[in-house]
């Protein structure tokens, strides 16, 4: 194994993710499905598995509740994920994926996770305070669960600054929209796809340019150091202080599109985490982006398949 930094995924609101597939998604008629695959899920949850499957380690925080939880929990033990649970009140929830085997479509069900109260969301930071690694990296990833501020993140953030870890963000929502429009402290590393950011700039990014021109906004607010913006089959641009590049992927067959941003995440922080350069880091998180979009469900990636994607890769200065 590599020397690495030490990492810690944070996830709010986690799943037991079920995914399987049908001859024909029909209304009506009952649906025969295929022998579901069962995989622990939500953003920091899957960011911890891709690190893990690359090579890495990393320790996944996890907020955990009922036997949904203790399923979710069994999960990561069988992949060999280091858990940190943080129990809470309510159910932990499960998502859903059909993949209409006829068409090669995909539909995705989520379902809101347990509202969380004020006594979970002070558990959740103790235990975010305590267990950051001093100098590594706090991942943020996924939507942070009903009944938690708006601004929970940027509590994380004030909460860990004395362990002065790099934070890297990638939630959504009204949170995301919230840590854009009133940054109290810069994230190391923010990441938001093409709709989130054409959200918050209040006009569409048709153009690379445009991209980059919100990401610089960004970096001139203090919101981050770094952002990442995901634009689909194009790729990912990323801006900060010093540089500016976009980074292309093949073109690979798309088996399921879920856990693919998270795996983005998690292989751009590993490369960051070993000490290589933003370039490398960037196109690291886009092979292992590549790469999970031809596995089944939540599969995500593997270091041999993510190698491949890699070199074939495309990263440019813009």
């Amino acid at each position: 194994m590599h020397d690495q930094t030490p990492i810690l995924t944070v996830t709010l609101n986690p799943a037991v993710d079920v995914a399987t597939t049908v001859p024909r998604v029909i209304a009506g008629p009952k649906l025969r499905c295929a022998p579901p695959r069962f995989d622990p899920g939500g953003g920091g949850v899957n960011v911890a598995r891709a690190i893990n499957k690359l090579g890495g380690a990393a320790t996944a925080l996890v907020a955990v509740g009922g036997a949904m939880g203790e399923r979710l929990l069994a999960l990561l033990a069988a992949e060999q994920i280091t858990a940190l649970p943080v129990p809470v009140l309510g159910e932990t929830r499960q998502s859903f994926a059909v993949l209409d085997e006829t068409t090669g479509e995909q539909y995705r069900f989520t379902v809101p996770g347990p509202p969380l109260g004020a006594q979970d969301a002070e558990t959740l930071i103790d235990a975010i305070a305590r267990e950051t690694p001093h100098g590594g990296y706090l991942v943020l990833s996924g939507s942070v669960s009903p009944g938690l501020a708006v601004d929970f993140p940027s509590q994380i953030i004030a909460a860990t600054k004395h362990q002065a870890p790099k934070v890297i963000i990638d939630t959504s929502s009204a949170s995301l929209m919230q840590l854009i429009a009133q940054p109290t402290a810069p994230a190391h590393i923010l990441r938001v796809d093409q709709k989130e950011a054409a959200e918050a700039a209040a006009h569409p990014m048709n153009t690379i340019a445009d991209s980059v021109a919100f990401a610089a906004d960004l970096l001139a607010r203090g919101v981050a150091e770094i952002v990442v913006t995901g634009r689909g089959a194009e790729g990912s641009v990323l801006v900060s202080k010093d540089q500016r590049l976009i980074c292309h992927p093949p073109t690979v067959p798309v088996r399921s599109k879920i856990g693919a941003g998270d795996a983005y995440v998690g292989s751009m922080t590993l490369a960051l985490a070993r000490g290589l350069p933003l370039r490398q880091a960037l196109q690291w998180g886009v092979a292992a982006a590549s790469a999970t979009v031809s596995t089944d469900g939540t599969a995500l990636c593997d270091t041999d398949t993510a190698s491949l994607r890699f070199a074939q890769c495309e990263t440019e200065d813009l």
